[in-house]
């Protein structure tokens, strides 16, 4: 007598389809003949399928589970009219068919492989762009055999091995029957052409590895870290395939005076202490030369500038660029460290007229928040 439906699939009488579905996935690519070695392996997997047969068909299900197995007889067997059966049937045994490279397809001629280096810019360069001269090695096409790999004046034939298909199918017979099992050609790799006297140049590779120089334009606004694809500049694919490309790491030198937060540059700008008391005119540098900026009388430490589109190019997701970021300058008022007999005469004159009873500042826009907020560009 069969054992029970429900037990082979390990379910109990209440599970849903998807449940019915889920057990036998499992256990059909469990013991599959093909890849199980359980010794009893064709057995089970038999039963496994009539258990699905009738449990995944609404009708043999309630036949099944009002009669037992006589309400289902002759209605088992792989007969494929179960809901779906087809469909996930194909779907286990397609994955063992595919396992271990016996799923087969014409490989044909491979794509080129993709080139990665780094390319160092200075500040300017990453900020504004640039047409950069590049040296690297790639596989080209042989000079020789123009890429064919066989010798000068000879040809690549067609595989008799499989007619120039890149795939060979094999029938083989299982408890199922009849299974065709297709398997990329063994002797052309699935090429479909063979080469039988080798180009001498490149040992019938096809390619070989050359220096070149390339000149490569550079998106303004790139930064430290990203990557940018220049395509058709890595290797040249086999036999016309179309060709890899050029990934280029940024790597950006270091500034003098700035610093670089997303499309904003950062200067730091250090000011004498009769300058922030009085105001003055100071230059100040930024990317597109020195700009003369005024600082108000009575400026302190911490008092953020904001000069409006002087920072880096914004880029696009297509390498182009509307506008700018801002420049940010923050001030720091030097005191100083040494002082001359004349300067120590003035400094303790302007004591005298000035309040030295300091308090702590109370909560609200100080020093540190300011410091804090430097990034975020407030004034």
């Amino acid at each position: 007598m069969p054992r029970d439906y429900y037990d082979v699939l390990g379910i109990s009488k209440n599970s849903s389809t998807d449940d019915i579905k889920k057990a036998y996935r499992g256990l059909a690519r469990k013991y599959h003949p093909d890849v199980s070695t359980e010794p009893d392996a064709e057995t089970k997997f038999k039963e496994i399928n009539e258990a699905y047969d009738v449990l995944s068909d609404e009708q043999k299900r309630q036949r099944y589970d009002r009669f037992g197995p006589a309400g289902v007889n002759g209605a088992s067997g792989f007969s494929g009219a179960g809901v779906g059966f087809e469909d996930i049937f194909e779907e286990v045994f397609s994955s063992f068919v595919n396992m271990g490279g016996r799923g087969g397809g014409r490989r044909g001629p491979r794509r080129g492989g993709d080139i990665q280096m780094d390319v160092t810019l200075t500040f300017e360069e990453a900020a504004f762009g640039v047409e950069k001269d590049l040296e690297y090695d790639r596989l080209e096409n042989c000079d020789v055999c123009d890429g064919s790999g066989a010798r000068e004046g000879t040809r690549p034939i067609t595989c008799p091995e499989c007619n120039g298909q890149g795939e060979v199918r094999r029938v083989a017979q299982t408890f199922v029957g009849s299974v065709m099992r297709v398997a990329t050609c063994p002797r052309c790799g699935g090429k479909g052409e063979i080469v039988e006297d080798p180009c001498t140049n490149c040992d019938g590779n096809g390619r070989r590895k050359k220096r070149v120089n390339v000149s490569v334009p550079i998106y303004a606004g790139v930064n430290e870290g990203m990557s940018m694809n220049v395509p058709a500049h890595g290797h040249v694919g086999e036999q016309g395939a179309p060709q890899g490309n050029l990934i280029l790491r940024i790597r950006v030198q270091d500034h003098e005076f700035f610093k670089r937060r997303d499309s904003d540059i950062i200067l730091d700008m250090p000011i004498n202490i009769a300058q922030a008391a009085l105001g003055d005119k100071v230059n100040i540098p930024t990317l597109d030369g020195d700009h003369e900026m005024n600082i108000p009388a009575g400026t302190q430490t911490g008092k953020v500038f904001r000069l409006r589109n002087k920072g880096v190019p914004i880029l696009r997701p297509d390498g182009t660029s509307a506008r700018r970021g801002d420049q940010l300058v923050y001030i720091n008022v030097e005191v100083p460290t040494k002082l001359t007999d004349r300067q120590r005469e003035l400094f303790e004159e302007l004591a005298d007229t000035m309040d030295s009873d300091i308090q702590p500042q109370a909560n609200g826009r100080g020093f540190f928040d300011k410091v804090m907020n430097i990034f975020g560009g407030e004034q």
